[in-house]
């Protein structure tokens, strides 16, 4: 009779031909096929327990064939918290029946406006964003004041595009639709002339820029460009035009510009035409942003109105009749006039950059990021908020769009939702077409679908595959281990899942994957393969594989889980981010492992039909990897079996307390040996050698005899034996 070695080597020495040849049977592959279409419509427990063909094939294929009649208990494994230690599948002693709850994802992936990766992403780029602005302002305001000592004609000035957009920016004016000709007709104009170019436009903007500069009509200049006081003017209003907070910087910059250009200001209509003056003045005077523009000017006026609206300082502050004018010889205000103001606006500006505290704006988006459902809910204004709280902070798209680096008042809400619906995976989507990184960048940043409701992150690897990932990644780290240095393997490896977790979060392609060989290492580790004995080469080709074509070269590997691997990507055949791959209940790598679980099952059952030692053998090669500790064995009906022939233990074993049966497999074998295929290999061979001695095979052998002796042992004899063994 063929011994159970020399049929366990014929199957195992070849075990991907083995494999193959059982998924080619009729029936394997017919229940196969029919497993991997129907899969990807159930969205329910009821409808998957429903379908016996699709729960007979899952249950088969985690072991738990035995167990397929009781769909209540099943019912109860699926629906368990697996994050909870403490739920129905957690509690039970067979490990099977978590693996097999951890297969599917009957809860669903959680439909969230942003992850907490794209969350904080997005908040540390917007806290990033204030100093960024502040040293981009700083920088330009150096340039300028710099450069502009050596300019010695308009057309200097204007071939120097930095320079021309510092000036326009100052002034309010675009740097994209404001020609050259006529910029060149303003600064060289004579704001003295009424007939003038300048003063022919009629505008107090252009007639202000005229007056920074000192071009003669025919743009060449008798001493400097500019005075000191013209620089500091331009270079505080450059500073208060493009900052989009409030700072103590900011405010410098609006006192500097009102002290420069409020001595220049002849009436009330000149001043209200200056957006930095009414802005000043509103702040300095406790104006709310629901008063109207009008309650300046008419304060500015009248002293009644000013005293019936709450403005007398700011009557009293100004020296205009009532028709809004200065008599002759009277400046707008007195130096102490001014001096007032400036402290009023000091002291009010204070309470602006309190309340624009980007602590505050941070704390306040986390908490209504959290309960946004829409589009809709995003764009919803603070004033549209019961929250008073939320009053004086920046809007939720405001701080996005600052994240990164859009002024929120160029973007429209309408085009905002239009962003938004977009899908980002579409060339010809309305975001694409813009063709400005910045808005990708912020539509990728938020999960709204083309109805404008909330959706699944859509990421290189899902949130509950991840979730897979680390688990499996966090018992390879800890296993075997105890004490201080389990506690540091563990430290370790939850600084690897942080950073698997934030960076599938931002990986866009597979070959962004592939470069970061920090993901690759976690990301086999985790799958159980050994990063050192697969090159960058052939990940590259298995990743290029399509995993629907069974000569892929990805299929064609002995090893099943490199497919599988693979698999757990949403990445589509040419390495893109696609939301086809990802699957429902099943995400994709689940489906392959099911698959392949079925067909190691069946390959297994089908020998056991023949000889259960074969099929014990193939069982415990397969899961001892994957042994963590005494009571998995003890928990696994097959692997105690196994435990038990090996070493000859009598049956009346089960009945001792389960932790001296621990303390007999630990003293019987070392588990770390498990993760050694060689020392696997030799109780495969202690235990296949047992098995035909106890079923009357090759009794004869000298070997066999000093393994077993001839005599039933009982089982505290075989404790106290145990008890025993060193080394």
């Amino acid at each position: 009779m063929v011994s159970t070695y020399v049929s366990y080597l014929a199957i195992a020495g070849n075990l991907t031909t083995s494999l193959r040849n059982v998924a080619s049977q009729g029936a394997v592959a017919r229940d196969t096929d029919y497993y991997k279409e129907h899969i990807t419509k159930i969205t329910t427990v009821d409808e998957f327990m429903d379908d016996y063909k699709l729960y007979s094939y899952a249950m088969k294929a985690y072991g738990l064939e035995d167990m397929t009649y009781a769909k209540a208990f099943m019912k109860k494994v699926l629906e368990s918290d697996l994050s909870d230690s403490s739920s129905f599948a957690n509690s039970l002693s067979d490990s099977r029946y978590a693996e097999f709850a951890a297969a599917f994802k009957f809860s669903g992936e959680t439909a969230t406006a942003q992850s907490s990766t794209q969350r904080d992403t997005l908040l540390d780029a917007y806290e990033a964003s204030f100093d960024a602005e502040t040293d981009a302002i700083s920088e330009e305001t150096d340039y300028f004041q710099e450069k502009i000592g050596s300019i010695t004609s308009v057309d200097d000035l204007l071939s120097n595009t930095r320079l021309t957009n510092f000036t326009l920016k100052a002034f309010g004016l675009s740097t994209e639709y404001t020609s050259t000709s006529f910029l060149r007709n303003v600064l060289t104009s004579d704001p003295d002339d009424p007939d003038s170019f300048v003063n022919q436009l009629g505008d107090d903007v252009y007639l202000n820029l005229a007056k920074a500069f000192n071009f003669n009509s025919d743009g060449s200049v008798d001493g400097e460009a500019q005075s000191e006081d013209q620089t500091a003017l331009v270079s505080s209003a450059y500073a208060v035009g493009s900052s989009t907070f409030a700072s103590s910087e900011t405010g410098d910059a609006y006192s500097t510009y009102f002290a420069s250009v409020i001595g220049s200001i002849t009436s009330v209509s000149q001043l209200m035409s200056d957006d930095k003056l009414v802005s000043y003045l509103r702040t300095a005077y406790g104006l709310a942003d629901s008063d109207n523009d009008n309650f300046i000017s008419a304060s500015l006026k009248s002293a009644s109105v000013a005293t019936a609206i709450g403005l007398s300082a700011l009557h009293d502050a100004f020296n205009f009749d009532e028709s809004g004018n200065l008599a002759d010889g009277v400046s707008a205000q007195t130096a102490d006039q001014t001096a007032s103001t400036t402290s009023a606006f000091t002291s009010g500006y204070q309470s602006v950059i309190a309340a624009a505290s980007s602590d505050d704006a941070i704390e306040n988006y986390k908490t209504r990021i959290a309960s946004v459902a829409s589009i809709d809910d995003f764009l919803k204004t603070n004033a549209s908020d019961d929250d008073e709280d939320n009053d004086g902070l920046p809007e939720l798209s405001a701080i996005a769009l600052t994240a990164f680096g859009i002024d929120p008042s160029t973007v429209s809400k309408a085009e905002l939702r239009k962003i938004l619906e977009s899908d980002p995976t579409d060339d010809k989507s309305y975001v694409n077409r813009l063709h400005d990184d910045r808005f990708e960048a912020f539509r990728d940043a938020f999960n709204f679908d083309s109805e404008g409701d909330v959706t699944v992150p859509l990421q290189a690897m899902s949130s509950s595959v991840i979730d897979d990932f680390a688990t499996y990644y966090k018992q390879d780290a800890i296993r075997y281990l105890t004490g201080t240095e389990q506690t540091d393997a563990s430290d370790a490896a939850d600084t690897e899942i942080s950073y698997f977790r934030e960076q599938m979060a931002t990986i866009k392609t597979s070959s962004e994957f592939l470069a970061d060989d920090r993901l690759v290492s976690f990301a086999l580790k985790a799958k159980g393969l050994d990063p050192d004995e697969v090159s960058d080469d052939e990940l590259k080709k298995m990743f290029a594989s399509d995993l629907d074509d069974e000569n892929s070269y990805v299929n064609g590997l002995d090893d099943y889980r490199y497919a599988e691997l693979v698999g757990a990507f949403n990445f589509d055949s040419d390495g893109n981010l696609s939301d086809d791959p990802t699957g429902t209940v099943q995400q994709r790598g689940d489906v392959l492992e099911t698959v392949d679980f079925y067909l190691q099952q069946t390959l297994e059952s089908d020998q056991g039909d023949s000889n259960t030692g074969v099929r014990l053998a193939l069982y415990f090669e397969r899961k001892a990897p994957d042994i963590s500790s005494a009571y998995d064995i003890l928990g696994d009906s097959a692997l105690f079996e196994f435990f038990t022939t090996s070493f000859n233990l009598s049956s009346y074993v089960s009945n001792m307390d389960v932790d001296k049966q621990a303390e007999m497999v630990e003293n019987f074998i070392d588990l770390k040996d498990l993760s050694d295929p060689d020392k696997v290999q030799d109780l495969i061979k202690r235990f296949t050698a047992m098995y035909d001695v106890a079923n009357g095979t090759n009794t004869s052998s000298p070997a066999l005899s000093i393994l077993t002796g001839s005599a039933s042992i009982s089982a505290d004899t075989l404790l106290a034996m145990a008890q025993l063994k060193t080394g």
